[in-house]
């Protein structure tokens, strides 16, 4: 048995979750709504505010997605109670951001700047050298943080460019003059 696929979800209090047709599962809480599809072969049950999931047999396939739908539907209970955050670190001389309206613009050393509209549900902030990106859906979260620390990743030589706040960017030595 999963040992994450057998833990029952935990339904807090203002959170309400229904069940449709075809694994359609819907989570509305005070921060929002969140929709998701998940696989057809897991059986979902809401009982005594705590959310079930099961599976029918001990195929692989079937072990491999029952912890997978468990963490998708703990993911979006906590999404709409209390949000996800990621916090980018923008380092080198000149490197910087801020923000005009739902735009994030980002000044990171080409010879031109780099437009980043916010997508639907997805908050950016900017606060000095940090970057902070929070929403309900933790995917596309993660998906809006990968996609800005892309386009211009920290390099080992001087350490420059856009970092998670806990990544540690491993350092390499520089060229040594011939003597």
């Amino acid at each position: 048995m999963s040992r994450i696929g057998k833990m029952p979800i935990a339904i807090p209090a203002g959170v309400t979750v229904s069940v449709a047709e075809n694994n359609t599962v819907t989570v509305k809480g005070p921060k929002g709504q969140l929709t998701r599809t998940l696989p057809k072969e897991m059986t979902i049950s809401t009982e005594n505010n705590e959310i079930l999931v099961s599976r029918p047999n001990d195929l692989k396939k079937e072990k491999s997605l029952h912890g997978l739908t468990r963490a998708l539907l703990h993911n979006m209970v906590v999404g709409v109670t209390e949000g996800f955050t990621k916090t980018l670190e923008i380092n080198g001389v000149g490197y910087r951001a801020q923000k005009q309206g739902k735009t994030l613009v980002l000044h990171l050393g080409y010879s031109h700047d780099i437009n980043m509209e916010d997508p639907e549900g997805i908050e950016t902030k900017v606060d000095g050298n940090k970057i902070v990106i929070s929403g309900i859906d933790k995917e596309a979260v993660g998906q809006h943080a990968a996609n800005i620390r892309a386009k211009r990743g920290p390099e080992p030589y001087k350490g420059k460019g856009i970092k998670y706040d806990y990544e540690t960017i491993r350092r390499k030595v520089g060229k040594t003059g011939k003597k």
